[in-house]
């Protein structure tokens, strides 16, 4: 479901991406690409990327909010994100994250939450951490109404009661456990799931089993598309990356970079330029003086 019209904005030779057409790739064995985005100005570099999906991560915590996990991020700041994300976008499919705390008490809980995410930003689906009892949320959202997204492996959500910021299933029984929380959200109704931090063998094992889209994360080649983070592709965040994190620019250093040689430029006065300024007609800049000075009255403004 989508509450986004098309806008002018779309290439006119690519249609906007739907939920038929992400079960479409994965029977084709084409990649789905997916990447992070968080305000406007992102929203419109994945735009204009040619990505499949975006996704409103509460990852923006960290990236966009300074905090060092992705616990403190609100609903209302969420909200806030993901409408300005929205309105960058014309192609793309549109998943915002339901930050920690805003859907594990209840399934009503669950799907108050997920609409309101879709009432006020306009976003096609939204995306939920864990299975256990998260597979009854994304049940309970689905049956609402909503697509959902599930995530399993490493849920950041959660770190702190998995052993921190650190691959999962490496043992054969952890990597069953990683499998039944998959398929349990994959009967649950999730469209599709995102599989964080897991081995490629794991993900290699379990993907004969999935019926739906897999995104990886740090989860090996077989998944059906991939995800990173719009900050950490493009060098932009300075913070720790992770193992499976590829820079495919610095964009950092660029930035800073820019503003060195603005503020070198100011301390300098050699910016601005006269021809970063707005004219005036001599004669008036005279009379300006002249009124200013005291030697010519101003002129009856006109009613």
């Amino acid at each position: 479901m989508s509450t986004r019209p098309l806008t002018p904005a779309a290439p006119a030779s690519r249609p906007r991406v739907t939920f038929g057409a992400l079960a479409a790739m994965k029977a084709a064995g084409e990649p789905i690409v997916m990447v992070t985005a968080y305000d406007y100005p992102s929203a419109q570099v994945a735009e204009a990327a040619g990505v499949d999906v975006v996704l409103v991560g509460d990852s923006a915590a960290m990236t966009v909010l300074g905090h060092e996990s992705t616990v403190p991020v609100t609903v209302d700041e969420m909200l806030m994100l993901t409408a300005a994300v929205q309105r960058g976008l014309a192609t793309p499919l549109l998943v915002a994250d339901l930050p920690f705390g805003s859907y594990e008490a209840s399934d009503e809980q669950a799907v108050a939450t997920a609409q309101r995410f879709v009432k006020t930003t306009g976003c096609d689906a939204v995306k939920i951490e864990r299975g256990g009892s998260s597979v009854d949320r994304a049940r309970a959202i689905v049956a609402a109404g909503i697509p959902v997204m599930g995530h399993v492996g490493l849920t950041p959500q959660t770190a702190a009661t998995i052993g921190g910021y650190r691959a999962q299933g490496r043992t054969a029984e952890e990597a069953v456990a990683l499998c039944e929380s998959a398929i349990a959200l994959q009967d649950a109704g999730c469209f599709a799931i995102v599989f964080e931090a897991i081995p490629s063998a794991v993900t290699e094992a379990i993907m004969p089993r999935m019926e739906v889209p897999v995104i990886g994360i740090g989860a090996g080649p077989a998944a059906d598309g991939q995800v990173l983070v719009f900050h950490d592709l493009l060098g932009i965040y300075d913070g720790h990356a992770a193992r499976f994190v590829k820079r495919y620019a610095d964009v950092r250093s660029a930035m800073v970079a820019g503003v060195t040689a603005y503020a070198d430029e100011v301390r300098t006065r050699a910016y601005p330029q006269p021809e970063h300024g707005y004219g005036m007609p001599a004669e008036e800049a005279a009379r300006l003086r002249a009124i200013l000075d005291g030697s010519a009255p101003p002129r009856a403004r006109r009613a």
